[in-house]
């Protein structure tokens, strides 16, 4: 399955995506994470979302992912960061 995390900064909140995908990359010894990609937006319109990672796993990995110390480390680095997100899940 494909873990969407789909994310919008506060104004002014300047995240560096090598940062966040040094960060993500620690998932990697996960047992069925197969692969991490973190993507930047390439417009700066005010209704869009900012970056966007993509988690390659199976789905049986999600839990061991959801109390992983990456994803512990993102929420509390980069949760009061985040104006809004969406996070996504699906096949493929």
């Amino acid at each position: 399955m494909k873990h969407y995390i789909i994310v919008k900064f506060r104004d002014g909140t300047d995240v560096k995506a090598a940062a966040v995908r040094e960060l993500f990359e620690g998932t990697l010894s996960i047992p069925g994470i197969r692969g991490v990609d973190v993507r930047t937006s390439c417009s700066s319109r005010p209704n869009r979302f900012d970056m966007m990672i993509v988690i390659d796993m199976d789905a049986p990995a999600l839990p061991a992912y959801d109390v992983s110390e990456p994803h512990l480390r993102w929420k509390a680095e980069y949760g009061p960061l985040i104006e809004k997100k969406a996070i996504f899940d699906c096949e493929g």
